[in-house]
Order: structure tokens, then sequence, then C-alpha cells
């Protein structure tokens, strides 16, 4: 689904940092969304952590960085990470022209699967509000007083409940 320039499918699950993952099996596959590969522009690295490592929710375990941005990668659940995607070290631009298939990252295998649960179904959040995006990441970094675009969330009007609500 394309919701105001961005690709947003529906199959799959997203975290707050601009994350998708999609189950596959009893694995989930991770990469970073089409929005966050627009904002970032032209992805020159992505960190690529050894086989095994150990993830804790919502704790770093990554980096990916663009010509001008730095990111920080927050593992989605607990588990244990079992494959990067090495192509990714050569190119790190699939990213850019494929964020939901070659240019995946990471393959994790959760400690508990119900964790995917409490991601967001960002299709749901959108279909009741909009995106606001409006501005180049410089601008919308300086709009929300931060020089790190990882802090610059999307907020959404939720209209049923007049609450906003950032995703």
């Amino acid at each position: 689904m394309e919701i105001q320039g961005y690709n947003m499918p529906d199959n799959l699950y997203y975290e707050e940092n601009h994350y998708w993952v999609k189950i596959q099996d009893d694995i989930l596959v991770m990469g970073m969304d089409d929005f966050a590969q627009q904002m970032a522009e032209q992805i020159v690295y992505v960190q690529l952590p050894f086989e095994g490592k150990k993830l804790k929710k919502g704790k770093k375990f990554a980096q990916v960085e663009s010509g001008k941005w730095l990111g920080k990668i927050f593992a989605p659940v607990n588990g244990e990470l079992i494959e990067s995607n090495e192509e990714l070290e050569a190119n790190a631009a699939l990213i850019n022209e494929d964020c939901y298939d070659k240019g995946w990252m990471y393959k994790i295998h959760p400690d508990n699967m119900d964790e995917v649960e409490y991601l967001c179904d960002r299709i749901a959040i959108i279909k009741k509000g909009r995106i606001s995006t409006s501005g180049t990441p410089e601008e919308l970094m300086k709009k929300h007083h931060t020089k790190n675009l990882e802090e610059v969330f999307i907020k959404h009007m939720n209209k049923d409940t007049n609450e906003e609500v950032v995703v």
C-alpha cells in the first residue's frame, strides 16, 4: 500500500524507529522501512553484527549510515541474531533500491514470538490519520529541535479520540 508516497506493505509489522519485521516460519526478517530510507537518502554503510549475538528488545545492536545521517538500530524483540544480509556490506544501497526484499538487514530468532504482537500494525494507524513529513530531513530536525533524525517521529492524529499517536 502506498501512503503519501511511501510504500507500506500490509503484511509487515513496524517498530517505532522505522524498521519493519516480517514473520517467516519461526524467524523474523528485519529491515528499514520506506519512510526511513527516503529520509536518510543514500545508505552507505550498515553494521553487520556477528551471528549468535543476543538481542534485548529496545537496545541498540547495530547502526546504519547515509552520507549525512548516522542511525541506531534497536532490537524489535528479545532473541538471537541468526543472519545478517552480507550483500549490504558491498552494496548498502540495496536498502534504497528495495528495502522490503533485497535490502533486508537481519534475521532474528525471537525468544518469544508473541513479542511481535507488541509491534505496530502501522497501516491501521495510518488509515486513521495522516503522515506529517513535509520538509527536508534538516528542516524536520530543526522543527523538532534535534540534531538526530532518529528523534523525529511521525505523528498521527487519531480522529476518533483526538489523541496524538506516535509511531
